[in-house]
């Protein structure tokens, strides 16, 4: 991959076969093993050699991890290209690709944030995700820093929320304190998924509510814009006071 700020163009849509980790079809009764430098990927699982060194077995780790982190950008950018142009039809083929809405539309609202051009190759879709609702220059900003310093995603998620307690926020950008009371198995549903992104719970809201009110804005004049944002509620990212009933 390049090591420049954007993103290296493709001209096929799907990996190629590598020396070390290569496409093959569903494994069949008598199927031969792979040779010893090759990790044989199929739809149900990996055919790996009886003898594999570690270089080899770390380098198809590599791999594997570069195509999982590109198929967030791919089905990202997919669901985009679908709804601008299959407004009517859209929901149908992710219905028959057997996909998840709710999954597929975190991925299109990154996606949608950040052009060709301004994706880092040297970062994950997720060290990407962190940065999503900062304005353009600040999110080139932070993950300029990330790749000169090497930032894993978690590292980059301290800085910001460093960053964020270290800037006073301006009077004209507060709202009044609000309370919200919410059902006890609603917040304990919130809170786990919280725990899981490695986030706080209020933090956690605020982004899958950010999230779900730019995805609604774009989607006003789609009739699936009530099911957008229904999705949104039960996934992603509150500056308010979150109260157990």
């Amino acid at each position: 991959m390049s090591s420049n700020h954007g993103a290296e163009g493709h001209t096929t849509a799907l990996p190629q076969p590598t020396p070390w980790v290569t496409r093959n079809s569903p494994p069949q009764r008598g199927t031969r093993k792979p040779r010893n430098d090759q990790v044989l990927t199929t739809r149900v699982g990996l055919q790996i050699p009886d003898v594999l060194s570690f270089d080899e077995w770390e380098r198809a780790g590599r791999q594997l991890a570069g195509v999982v982190d590109s198929s967030s950008w791919w089905l990202g950018d997919w669901l985009t290209y679908g709804k601008d142009h299959y407004s009517d039809r859209y929901l149908q083929g992710i219905r028959s690709a057997g996909l998840r809405y709710q999954t597929l539309r975190n991925y299109a609202w990154v996606a949608r944030r950040f052009d060709m051009t301004r994706r880092r190759a040297r970062l994950t879709f997720q060290h990407h995700a962190e940065v999503a609702s900062l304005p353009t220059e600040e999110q080139d900003r932070w993950l300029l820093r990330a790749e000169e310093l090497s930032w894993t995603t978690k590292q980059l998620r301290n800085a910001l929320r460093e960053a964020r307690g270290a800037e006073p926020t301006a009077a004209s950008d507060t709202v009044p304190f609000r309370q919200l009371a919410v059902a006890r198995e609603r917040y304990q549903r919130w809170n786990k998924a919280a725990e899981q992104n490695g986030v706080e719970v209020a933090e956690w809201v605020l982004t899958t509510l950010d999230s779900a009110a730019e995805q609604v804005i774009e989607d006003t004049d789609e009739p699936s814009a009530a099911v957008a944002g229904a999705a949104a509620a039960d996934e992603l990212p509150p500056a308010a006071s979150w109260a157990e009933t």
